[in-house]
């Protein structure tokens, strides 16, 4: 069944690993894939993929981290499709150290690529959406928005990497409040998949195995973007999934847990047993990766 039919798609990132994978699944299932990445041959590969099993793609080297960028991108997709209905945030870079050796260009780099890259193209679209709402113009937009396990768990020699992607799910969880009068949804991914920015580091664990199911085959992950990205998801809103081989769980974000509440302001003395009986009564956080 193609779910998504008619409707028009930017993946960025699309060039190889996930975005390749997304791409892919979501012509088959009937959308129009603007397929963006800085390596534009990587991007036209895929656009060739896809066009040999007779979808519709247009291949995409805008700069997702600048608002004119973004705004080409666009306009790009609406020259070729007429309207966008959907973007799948995906590109992403990787510039690992340790924190006490982190350099300032490696923490602005992946904030740029990460944080900022998710903004320009959600606000662009989210202005175009909005508009065509306030118009009477009926609306079924999708931000799909990825995260990791790095941002809800946090990840030693990443601090980088795992601060953009927290700050991505929170952002979702914005974007999904403030835009749903406009007939807008936005959700977060929190892949686990065998990809460029993976290999290196768990090449061993992530190896395609030589019989049976590929549990790190980033095709895994792409039915839920394909469905995310449809009409169907229109009830779903403000959420994050996390999605590894045949599984897709739902990550619940932080809650106000245990209390105590004096009355009255607390005595720096009195803090230290209030703090105790706190953390013995919560939940313990998931254990950072790698520690």
């Amino acid at each position: 069944m193609k779910i998504c039919n008619g409707r028009t798609v930017i993946v960025t990132g699309a060039g190889g690993g996930l975005g390749r994978a997304y791409a892919l699944a979501l012509a088959q299932s009937g959308a129009n894939v603007v397929v963006n990445d800085i390596r534009v041959e990587a991007a036209q590969a895929v656009v060739d993929g896809i066009a040999a099993q007779g979808g519709v793609a247009l291949a995409n080297g805008g700069d997702i981290t600048s608002m004119a960028g973004a705004e080409s991108i666009v306009a790009a997709a609406v020259a070729a499709y007429g309207e966008v209905h959907a973007v799948v945030n995906n590109a992403g870079i990787c510039r690992d150290r340790m924190f006490a050796s982190m350099g300032e260009s490696d923490w602005d780099d992946v904030m740029r690529v990460h944080l900022k890259g998710h903004f320009c193209l959600a606000n662009v679209l989210a202005r175009r959406w909005r508009d065509a709402s306030k118009a009477g113009e009926p609306v079924a937009g999708r931000i799909i928005n990825t995260s990791s396990g790095a941002g809800l768990a946090g990840s030693v020699g990443q601090s980088n990497y795992s601060a953009a992607k927290a700050g991505i799910a929170a952002l979702t969880l914005v974007q999904a409040v403030e835009l749903a009068r406009y007939g807008v949804t936005a959700n977060c991914l929190a892949p686990a998949a065998r990809t460029g920015m993976t290999e290196d580091v768990f090449a061993a664990m992530m190896k395609a195995p030589e019989r049976g199911f590929d549990y790190y085959d980033p095709a895994n992950v792409a039915p839920l973007v394909v469905w995310l990205a449809s009409e169907a998801s229109s009830d779903v809103t403000g959420r994050t999934f996390e999605a590894a081989g045949g599984k897709i769980s739902l990550a619940e974000g932080w809650q106000v847990g245990p209390a105590r509440d004096k009355g009255a302001r607390w005595l720096p003395h009195e803090i230290g047993g209030a703090v105790a009986q706190l953390v013995a009564q919560g939940r313990a956080a998931q254990p950072v990766y790698g520690a």
